[in-house]
């Protein structure tokens, strides 16, 4: 990909060329997040962690502040479409806060 991975996956939310899978969907109910707030995170949001080396593909952790309060997405990609893999409300013990994690 000729821009970086965070824009391309920034480019098909704004398109609609994105699909959660059943476990962000399962998730985002779980926790009621909408799909704006996924959409805003994505959009807006800061990356964390970026899994450039992941052997099932890029993806990368993105965290932001949605409707007073935080949200994090893991997204990655198949083919040309953003694919939402989970998305959840970061709270301990594996976040200490928003931005970082709790001990493991």
């Amino acid at each position: 990909m000729e821009k970086s991975f965070i824009q391309w996956i920034r480019s098909r939310v704004r398109r609609d060329h994105y699909v959660l899978s059943k476990h962000a969907e399962i998730e985002r109910q779980e926790e009621d997040i909408d799909i704006e707030e996924i959409e805003t995170c994505l959009v807006n949001g800061i990356v964390l962690e970026d899994y450039a080396e992941d052997p099932r593909g890029h993806s990368c952790l993105l965290a932001g502040m949605v409707q007073g309060r935080w949200l994090h997405v893991v997204c990655g990609s198949k083919e040309d479409w953003a694919i939402i893999i989970t998305v959840y409300i970061p709270k301990p013990p594996y976040w200490e806060t928003p931005l970082s994690r709790g001990k493991r």
